[in-house]
């Protein structure tokens, strides 16, 4: 049967959604799979997060070839002349397949008129494509805005050049495997069986890293809870807060409940509360719970105002896996590029030191608080950390990093984990 759509027109929407209307390509995307074939939902994802990535050297290349730029009501023709250009760029579907495709974009979005102009424009880049890529690279930041860029540069003087170019690479895929059902070896052996091609890694004793990523399905016992996507980095948490059955355990942003999970895994009798003020996302806690076959309690809450759910427990372990910026996660997100903005920083880091001291008088003497983000800015990091020491004389830095530089900081690895950052404080 052959399909009703038109797919370029979907990536265009759903970049138009994120670019016009702020939205993230994680809520956009698996909306509009609903109504394509499974064949086709990987594509949908390599061009829209493909576009995101590359973002500035496709406008460098539409403002080299067209005079003057779609606006308004036509913005979308924008996005969709960008989709031909990344699928000529960098992918292997045949030059004439994705200009045609693209084209006919016009007529799935009601303006046949304009296919002309798609045409010419991408049959001009085509003709001049190698030699507008040699000029691109200067021209771009990086594929970084240029606020970000100088950030990275300032944290990272050193290393900056290899953070941003793990930034712009597709992300590795990672596994957790559940300690209940199987031991790491034991899953690398059914991995074998199944003929994917995977390696332990040293620093975590759970996690598999897929040296191809292929789709949940295929992994042996994936509906039967022997495993989780979840990278490497964000396994740290959980085994930085060491918990132990029969302890009360707050995981606090829990969604979608990576963590809560193997908190569990760990410690299948601890006695979890899972805290998140999002409640779409709370369902994916629900979810994950399910399918592992495990048992939290869930709850809606926010983390500056425990008072409302907590029912004025204290707690003996408390993760927070405080909001933040996500610039650790940008290869697995790369809008975040285009809908953080330097402000929000500012704004993320008062939330955070909220949040800190909300939660801090609910952790029991003696009790275990893992502080953690995605990010890898140290102002919400090691800065807020500093900063919390300060502020509660009963806080103690606990076997991560040292009190001028507090915690640790992981900056995202091109074959490694995620950029995520981890402190443990214990309460005197």
């Amino acid at each position: 049967m052959k399909n009703t759509y038109n797919l370029r027109s979907i990536a265009a929407k759903a970049i138009n959604q994120v670019l016009e209307q702020g939205q993230s390509l994680s809520t956009v995307i698996p909306e509009l799979q609903q109504k394509i074939s499974d064949k086709d939902k990987a594509l949908l994802q390599e061009l829209c997060f493909g576009v995101m990535r590359v973002l500035p050297q496709l406008e460098w290349f539409i403002a080299q070839l067209m005079a003057k730029p779609l606006k308004g009501k036509q913005r979308i023709f924008h996005y969709l002349i960008m989709v031909g250009m990344y699928q000529l760029t960098y992918t292997r579907i045949p030059a004439h397949a994705s200009i045609a495709e693209t084209v006919n974009g016009a007529i799935s979005l009601k303006r046949p008129q304009l296919k002309g102009l798609i045409n010419g424009v991408l049959r001009q880049f085509q003709r001049q494509q190698q030699k507008l890529v040699e000029k691109s690279n200067d021209a771009t930041h990086h594929f970084h805005p240029k606020w970000l860029l100088t950030r990275i540069q300032k944290a990272y003087p050193h290393n900056w050049q290899h953070i941003v170019n793990a930034n712009n690479q597709k992300p590795p895929m990672w596994l957790r495997v559940n300690q209940i059902h199987h031991s790491a070896n034991e899953y690398l052996t059914l991995l074998q069986k199944a003929n994917i091609a995977a390696e332990l890694d040293e620093g975590h004793p759970n996690a598999i890293r897929l040296l191809n990523p292929c789709p949940v399905n295929m992994l042996p016992g994936f509906d039967k809870g022997w495993v989780t996507i979840q990278d490497r980095s964000a396994q740290g948490c959980a085994e930085l807060l060491i918990p132990s059955d029969e302890e009360k355990i707050l995981d606090l942003c829990a969604a979608p409940g990576g963590k809560t999970t193997h908190i569990l895994e760990m410690a299948p009798n601890a006695k979890v509360l899972a805290v998140d003020i999002d409640e779409q996302r709370i369902k994916r806690v629900e979810e994950n719970l399910q399918r592992l076959n495990l048992n939290a309690v869930i709850k809606t809450g926010d983390g500056r105002f425990p008072h409302k759910w907590a029912d004025g427990e204290q707690f003996d372990r408390i993760l927070l896996d405080a909001p933040c910026s996500a610039t650790g996660v940008i290869r697995r997100h790369p809008d975040i590029k285009w809908l953080r903005r330097n402000e929000d920083i500012d704004q993320l880091v008062i939330l955070q030191s909220e949040i800190l001291d909300a939660i801090w008088p609910y952790l029991k003497k003696g009790g275990t608080l893992v502080y953690a983000t995605c990010s890898i800015l140290p102002d919400e990091n090691n800065e807020q950390i500093k900063a919390f020491l300060k502020r509660h004389t009963d806080a103690k830095l606990s076997g991560t990093g040292t009190h001028e530089i507090p915690g640790i900081q992981i900056i995202p690895e091109i074959e490694g984990g995620d950029g995520f950052f981890y402190a443990r404080l214990t309460k005197q």
